[in-house]
């Protein structure tokens, strides 16, 4: 059967982007997802601090995907468990496979990407030492415990900082485990400030940062873990190592945008983000098809991942519906001083509705910036903050009339210091 719109992804941005595309007026619409269930990785977030963008109110990470689940199902739109995508072409063909359906090639007006992203494993940080039992990623150790129901030890060292291996901590020590470090080999942590008081400091585990695991003892199960200081390089400073007597290293080092199925179509990845190039209905490289949340560039908060999805589901919508104009030249955003990178990378304000959030993360720690939106010379916008780090990423809205006070191809955001 052919479908409008297929979204490859039952996570929370393709749930959100499905239900966004069926609101503004596409009726044939089908969700892939490879899972056994709909919601992707917020089933396994038992924890709160979902929805408060979103529903102005604390949700779990199950009761925030149960909204958009009975939502799409409210609405009759089609969704496929258990299949696997093996590819999309340029001619919008999806190739999947299901235990259930077999092999299928569906054809699609617009296809919306929205994977999510995988966890660093061990072998992707090189990480020294043998490889015995009781070295997890904290998301897999996650999903042992709150869905799967074991316990995966009982002294924990985790390595990384990312907001999983926070919010493990806590959980870990809940489950009764003894949890004797975190170290970051940043020097600052990846997490958002909230998580580390919340996980870390309510339950007076250190963080160490600056520091690195050098070592990881045991033939059969994991027996103890060495953390070293590093320099300004990463490398480890000898004299500086701690030793722990443990069973258990959980690894949060790093989220990476699950786009082998966007290579496949040959899209054009931004190096940064690791995630396609996007512009502003979400749309990449590839004509008619589109890409948000994780798989484009890792967010802190679900909340962000839905607004943005709601946007490619209404830029799907649009495209089907031939209310697009491709044939404009937008303008690049450029990350000038301070950032990272910007989410769009590119804008034809004439497709801009009434507004456009522009998605970023920094490069340091700030205290008392700015961040300064400028066309050449012209300063377009100031946005003071107090306070910025990598672990949070930012957003600046501009206005549709702000948007038409550029002149030229490039939109710049920099970070500057006040006064």
């Amino acid at each position: 059967m052919d479908y409008e719109i297929v979204v490859i992804g039952g996570g929370p941005a393709g749930l959100a982007a499905a239900i966004e595309a069926r609101k503004n007026g596409v009726q044939k619409i089908l969700v892939v997802e490879r899972d056994r269930e709909l919601g992707g990785i917020l089933q396994q977030c038992i924890h709160n601090g979902f929805g408060l963008h979103v529903f102005k109110e604390e949700l779990t990470g199950p009761e925030y995907a149960e909204r958009f689940i009975n939502e799409l199902k409210e609405n009759n739109i089609t969704y496929l468990l258990n299949a696997m995508v093996l590819e999309i072409t340029q001619e919008k063909e999806v190739h999947i496979v299901s235990p259930n359906e077999g092999y299928l090639c569906i054809k699609a007006q617009a296809i919306i990407l929205a994977m999510g992203c995988r966890e660093r494993t061990a072998g992707a940080i090189a990480m020294p030492g043998t490889r015995p039992a009781g070295v997890y990623t904290a998301g897999t150790a996650q999903r042992f415990i709150n869905m799967e129901g074991y316990m995966v030890g009982k002294k924990v060292v985790i390595l990384g900082s990312g907001d999983i291996g926070l919010i493990m901590a806590r959980r870990m020590t809940l489950e009764g485990a003894e949890v004797l470090a975190v170290a970051e080999i940043l020097p600052f942590s990846g997490g958002l400030t909230r998580n580390i008081v919340q996980c870390l400091d309510d339950f007076n585990i250190p963080l160490y940062l600056s520091h690195t695991v050098t070592k990881v003892k045991g033939h059969n199960r994991v027996e103890g873990v060495t953390i070293a200081k590093v320099d300004e390089n990463r490398r480890p400073i000898p004299g500086t190592e701690i030793n722990y007597d443990c069973d258990t290293l959980l690894l949060s080092v790093g989220l990476i945008p699950e786009n082998e199925v966007s290579k496949t179509v040959g899209l054009k990845i931004d190096p940064k983000t690791n995630g396609p190039i996007v512009n502003e209905v979400m749309e990449t490289s590839s004509n008619g098809i589109f890409a948000c949340g994780n798989v484009v560039h890792v967010h802190d908060l679900v909340d962000f991942v839905t607004e943005e999805s709601r946007r490619a589901g209404r830029g799907a919508a649009r495209y089907v519906q031939n209310q697009l104009d491709n044939s404009v030249i937008g303008f690049e955003t450029i990350a000038g001083d301070g950032i990272s990178y910007i989410v769009p990378q590119s804008v034809r304000i004439e497709n801009v509705e009434a507004n456009l959030d522009l998605f970023m993360r920094v490069r340091n720690i700030y205290h008392n910036v700015k961040l300064v939106v400028k066309s050449g010379d012209k300063v377009i916008k100031e946005k003071k903050k107090a306070h910025m780090a990598p672990g949070e990423m930012e957003h600046i809205t501009l206005k549709k009339d702000e948007l038409q006070q550029i002149d030229g191809s490039t939109l710049i955001i920099e970070v500057k210091e006040e006064g």
